[in-house]
């Protein structure tokens, strides 16, 4: 679960205004959730990656809805981008999922969710149908954000002095939704989750760099229907080899 922090330099003015909408947007953010990055405590991360994720899982759902609906009024197929944008909603929403686990957020930050959902929802919806390119390239800026942020906090677990409460994250179990999601082991700690999760804001940081330089019409390059289909052929015949073994072993008869 090695991350590298890697960058896209703008090109061109969708680019430059998908970055700095970022930067803005971070600048807000920081100081609604008090973060600072000399000083990383559990009450900071906690308020942090919550909120974040309620948000998070937003671009992924717009993005799917708007793509649905596009493909029923041109009745033709999406290109395979469709299925990958609800696997990266509910993606973000089981990071949500598993962090609620260990903090129950307050009815005023969840009423700050709510209103953040409402604006923020509002505005990538509109913004995707007028510029799915610049969407895309917005949230790939914000999962660059997302990857340095669960980098200091695991460097701030990882350097965390023993008998701390952060240190304690190193050893302490993750939540069970958490080790069955991401199949961490029965010992999955808090610090394995926290690789987990940057790993997930990794992937959708490339792909949806990449899918911003797509053009109108383009299939999805990480889509591969053949590999499906033969997947699904070979679940298939193993499931017919397994019936007729059962059927054989039935039809044998039993010993007196």
């Amino acid at each position: 679960l090695n991350v590298k922090l890697t960058h896209v330099p703008p090109k061109g003015m969708i680019d430059t205004l998908a970055f700095q909408a970022v930067k803005f947007v971070r600048f807000g953010f920081d100081s609604a959730t008090g973060w600072r990055n000399d000083n990383i405590t559990i009450p900071n991360i906690m308020n942090r990656v919550i909120f974040l994720e309620t948000i998070a899982a937003v671009p992924g759902m717009v993005a799917a809805i708007v793509r649905h609906f596009k493909s029923l009024r041109s009745m033709s197929p999406d290109g395979g981008l469709l299925q990958m944008f609800l696997e990266e909603a509910n993606n973000e929403r089981m990071h949500l999922l598993t962090f609620v686990r260990m903090k129950d957020p307050n009815t005023f930050f969840r009423a700050c969710v709510i209103g953040g959902q409402f604006g923020f929802g509002s505005f990538f919806l509109l913004a995707y149908i007028l510029s799915p390119k610049f969407c895309h390239r917005f949230v790939g800026y914000v999962e660059e954000e997302a990857c340095s942020t669960y980098t200091k906090i695991i460097k701030a677990i990882e350097d965390a002095p023993e008998g701390s409460d952060l240190a304690a994250w190193r050893t302490e179990e993750a939540p069970a939704i958490a080790k069955a999601y991401w199949k961490l082991g029965e010992t999955g700690s808090v610090l394995d989750l926290m690789y987990a999760v940057r790993a997930d804001e990794a992937e959708h940081r490339d792909v949806n760099h990449l899918v911003s330089g797509l053009k109108e019409g383009q299939f999805n390059p990480l889509y591969d229907p053949e590999s499906k289909l033969d997947m699904m052929l070979l679940k298939y015949v193993e499931d017919i080899m397994n019936k007729n073994k059962d059927a054989e072993l039935k039809s044998v008869p039993k010993p007196e």
